[in-house]
């Protein structure tokens, strides 16, 4: 019967380490610790995989949290019941004692582990969804206010206006015009969209 710990970080800005830590601090060998660095968009997890192939009945799998296991609300339920159900391994949630399934394997250790994991799922989902509201909230709210998002725009150089001008008249043609301002063509074409919509 081994243990093993699944470490899942979501972004290249997140650090692993507070839950490494976590794990060998509950006891976790270095070497059956497993880690997976993947975005939220692209759920794709080989080290989870691995872990799932290597897990035996009666293994313990340390996570520090309920999120670690999945994406959404279904996806969590349904790696906890193959982990539990068909896998016949126990569960422990570091950030949830109740969510221990070495201990009280009767009948109501059961449900009310089951009961905890639907709130917790539920609960977690839940806390995405208002968080990427209140991101595209904040974002309208500050492209609102004249904040600029992505790379930042190009010089546009003091022969801007008199050469513009000059493209409007029909004396430039895209490319002199992007020559006259030292800029690539698509760069031109940009600006040229985005002072005329043409």
């Amino acid at each position: 019967m081994s243990i093993y710990g699944y470490v899942r970080v979501s972004t290249r800005e997140q650090n692993e380490g507070r839950q490494i830590i976590a794990m060998k601090e509950f006891g976790v060998a270095v070497e059956h610790i497993v880690l997976d660095k993947q975005s939220g968009k692209d759920f794709d997890r080989p080290g989870y995989r691995r872990l799932m192939r290597k897990l035996k009945a009666g293994d313990t799998l340390v996570i520090k949290s309920i999120d670690r296991l999945g994406r959404n609300y279904e996806e969590i339920l349904e790696q906890w019941r193959l982990l539990t159900k068909e896998k016949l391994a126990s569960i422990v949630v570091l950030d949830m004692p109740l969510l221990d399934t070495r201990q009280g394997r009767d009948l109501t250790g059961v449900l009310i582990a089951d009961i905890v994991l639907q709130l917790l799922s539920y609960v977690a989902q839940t806390e995405r969804e208002f968080n990427r509201q209140r991101q595209a909230e904040g974002i309208a709210a500050a492209k609102a206010r004249g904040v600029h998002f992505g790379r930042n725009f190009k010089e546009r150089g003091e022969n801007y206006g008199s050469v513009m001008a000059a493209w409007k008249r029909g004396e430039l043609s895209d490319r002199a015009a992007a020559r006259e301002l030292g800029v690539a063509h698509g760069t031109f074409q940009r600006w040229r969209k985005v002072e005329f919509g043409q």
